[in-house]
């Protein structure tokens, strides 16, 4: 039997499994093969989004894995283009058709571009699709904690997670203690630190040989104990499996903090007012 994630309760009532397959930058063949050796794991949670162009091989993926609906998780995000009143009706409704399913589990502002001041008016239309069952969930991704106070007091309405980039170097601890404040879940993309040495780092292999686990379990191991949600991209059906292997060990203290003392520093990462993943 597959081992699972855990679930983590989202302040709408549902819930959302702690690790999921990322799928960017993965072409429509590839995620298709990704999906599949990553259900035959225990994966039950797929993230896509309609910029990455790959949300027919995830629609593709889901169908070869014979998995019930109901047992799958999914996220897609939707990008400026469908920002504004009414505007991300269109795009769902393409996304839906894409990924062939009826409904997304969970639907994200894939980045806030404030300068467009667009990112409530396109909150209150996820709120629409909701009640319209063709989401269950609403969302935001790379939101900093104004415009998430800002959506919150304008649309009365609090997102149920908040995707950001966050690794060892890129700890983001003001914006996760906001993300707590207001009841959203904070989900980690990038969580294994890409375009690093973070895996190979002397301190995290170190780390790994005392508890004879790999230096990317460690890492999501990190993630996990923090209450975060993790989505690190594989296509490696060994390295999927490793990937979802880190809830029957734990780090110590010391263990957590020296990870935790990669950061660069509260600035470092992303700058989410100009872009996304």
């Amino acid at each position: 039997m597959a081992s699972l994630a855990p679930r983590i309760p989202l302040n709408d009532g549902n819930s959302i499994p702690q690790i999921g397959l990322g799928t960017w930058p993965l072409d429509d063949a590839d995620v298709a093969k990704a999906v599949v050796a990553a259900v035959e794991v225990g994966y039950r949670h797929i993230d896509t989004a309609t910029k990455y162009g790959n949300e027919k091989g995830v629609g593709d993926g889901i169908v070869a894995s014979g998995l019930p609906r109901d047992e799958v998780f999914v996220t897609t995000k939707l990008d400026g283009q469908f920002q504004g009143s009414d505007r991300a009706i269109q795009g769902l409704d393409a996304a839906l058709r894409r990924l062939r399913l009826d409904y997304v589990d969970l639907l994200l502002i894939h980045w806030p571009l404030p300068a467009r001041d667009e990112y409530v008016s396109t909150f209150r239309t996820f709120a629409r699709l909701r009640e319209e069952g063709k989401v269950r969930s609403i969302g935001v991704s790379n939101f900093k904690p104004a415009h998430l106070e800002r959506l919150i007091a304008e649309s009365g309405i609090t997102p149920a997670v908040n995707q950001i980039q966050i690794n060892p170097f890129v700890v983001r601890d003001e914006q996760r203690a906001a993300n707590e404040r207001l009841g959203i879940v904070t989900e980690s993309w990038g969580p294994l630190g890409p375009d690093t040495d973070l895996l190979t780092d002397a301190r995290i292999l170190e780390i790994a040989g005392a508890h004879g686990r790999t230096a990317g379990q460690v890492v999501l191991r990190w993630h996990v104990q923090q209450g975060l949600v993790a989505i690190p991209k594989s296509t490696s059906p060994a390295r999927l499996a490793q990937n979802l292997a880190v809830f029957d060990f734990e780090l110590s203290a010391r263990e957590m903090a020296v990870i935790s003392g990669f950061s660069e520093g509260p600035d470092a990462g992303v700058d989410s007012d100009v872009t996304g993943h």
